[in-house]
């Protein structure tokens, strides 16, 4: 099987298109900025699914499921939210088909125009903030905390598989409460929630921060992210929870009776992750000969591949493996016993190279005749010969090994790419040079910030949020400034 992939050196973009659809993650489908998750795809967004959903259940989360559809006149209810989405909506006009009197195929039925159009959500905060007025009538019922596991759609002019597509995947969670510090206090519990799932599952160190007014989801009085840096040095926005204030319970009228009898207004939070994590999995880790996953991600951890002639040493090599097999299910770890006789030992090699499986087991008759088996880690390329007793033991060490592994070279080479600066050309001069975050002072303007996103690119990732307070000057404007920023072009 050979991967022909275009190295990341070469052109990091088409590197990146290419190994989603070779490594059978995706691929373009016939409806402009949509993509088909193919099976391997899915099985490692269902693994974050199911992380991810752990994590929100822990923390007091139920699940729900809310209309695809909103009416138009609710996503008019929130200003700000309206203006913020309005370029990206898909919208339903009408609910019938009907053949045309020419002949000339399938048209719409302009007598079934609907009286009021739907719009398909680009996310929920109108449909649910609507239901929740029906739902929130006392204190009793707060704090409100729901999840959907859904899908948006966001009419992209300019897509990229997992990265920015026409449709995706997410989950989106919506909270009501009865006080201010509450919501806040909600929303960086779930900024918490995913750093902690992107950097102990993904394998992906991440900066917590906050946004600048102007990069804020629209309606939100405050947005916290996660940014993680790809290996070509553009950042990609990881996840992001927002602080609503009461703005949209005051657009639909959400209130509650309190503990003393008055009628207030609830406050909210929304937050969000998506697709787009795959995205962030395959640059941040994967290299020229393909993939290469984080074992509490990968949906095989582990394949063992016999090299053999004929039935008879196929089925020698079986009587030792099927046993290994079921050893290893017993202890929670994945794996594939590929007995395949339509490709050979190197096919396989290379496949799984390709597909990033993090562990492959080779056995032989030789090996079999010495009691070893051949062990090859993906992260490294090592290979080593161990004994065939010991090598589940071996993997129970070596998965989490691989795992730490793979977190730290992306650590690493985080740290290397974050680079303070002072002036405005050393600014441009490192942004066009090395790329990576570079960390500087900012006036707090939203002027400042346009001129430099005009004339570099580069946007304001994040106002960080674990590190100390700094007294500096503007690096363009020369103003006072009480912090640095992370300024980074991106994804």
């Amino acid at each position: 099987m050979g991967k022909n992939l275009t190295s990341r050196a070469e052109d990091y973009s088409k590197w990146y298109n290419e190994l989603v659809v070779k490594a059978d993650l995706a691929e373009n489908s016939g409806v402009r900025g949509c993509m088909v998750i193919k099976p391997y795809g899915f099985a490692i967004w269902e693994k974050m699914q199911a992380a991810l959903d752990k994590m929100f259940k822990e923390t007091g989360h139920e699940n729900a499921y809310f209309p695809l559809f909103i009416p138009k006149s609710y996503l008019s209810k929130e200003a700000s939210h309206v203006e913020g989405f309005a370029k990206e909506c898909a919208v339903v006009t009408h609910y019938r088909l009907k053949n045309a009197e020419d002949g000339s195929g399938i048209v719409v039925d302009e007598d079934a125009k609907l009286e009021e159009e739907l719009i398909v959500r680009p996310t929920s905060e109108t449909i649910i903030w609507d239901t929740y007025r029906k739902w929130i009538q006392s204190y009793r019922d707060l704090p409100l905390k729901l999840n959907q596991w859904a899908n948006v759609v966001r009419w992209e002019m300019r897509t990229r598989l997992f990265l920015r597509t026409a449709e995706f995947l997410w989950q989106e969670g919506h909270t009501a409460h009865a006080t201010e510090q509450e919501a806040i206090d909600e929303a960086e519990l779930i900024l918490k929630v995913y750093a902690d799932f992107v950097e102990q599952f993904m394998g992906v160190p991440v900066i917590k921060g906050l946004k600048t007014e102007s990069e804020r989801f629209a309606g939100a009085v405050e947005t916290y992210c996660i940014e993680a840096l790809m290996q070509d040095g553009k950042a990609l926005q990881a996840g992001t929870s927002h602080f609503l204030g009461q703005n949209f319970a005051k657009a639909f009228d959400v209130k509650f009776a309190t503990k003393e009898g008055k009628q207030e207004h609830v406050w909210a939070t929304s937050w969000g992750v998506s697709t787009r994590l795959m995205g962030a999995l395959i640059m941040t880790h994967s290299d020229d000969n393909g993939l290469v996953l984080p074992p509490n991600l990968a949906p095989i951890q582990v394949v063992i591949v016999p090299i053999y002639k004929g039935e008879e040493q196929l089925e020698a090599l079986g009587s030792k493996i099927n046993p290994l097999v079921a050893e290893l299910r017993s202890k929670n770890i994945s794996v594939k016993f590929d007995d395949r006789d339509t490709h050979k030992p190197g096919f396989k090699f290379n496949e799984y190279e390709l597909k990033g499986v993090p562990v492959r087991l080779a056995l032989g008759n030789r090996d079999l005749e010495n009691g070893t088996i051949e062990i090859a880690r993906r992260d490294t390329l090592e290979k080593s010969s161990v004994p065939i007793d010991s090598v589940v033991a071996r993997i129970e060490a070596l998965l989490p090994e691989i795992q730490e592994n793979i977190y730290n070279k992306a650590k690493n080479h985080q740290q290397e790419h974050i680079t303070k600066v002072d002036s405005y050309d050393e600014f441009k001069k490192v942004l066009e040079e090395r790329g990576g975050f570079l960390s500087a002072f900012w006036d707090g303007t939203k002027e400042t910030e346009e001129k430099i996103k005009q004339e570099t690119k580069a946007t304001i990732r994040c106002i960080p949020i674990d590190v100390e307070q700094e007294n500096g000057k503007c690096m363009v404007t020369g103003k006072p400034a009480n912090h640095r920023v992370l300024f980074a072009k991106a994804y």
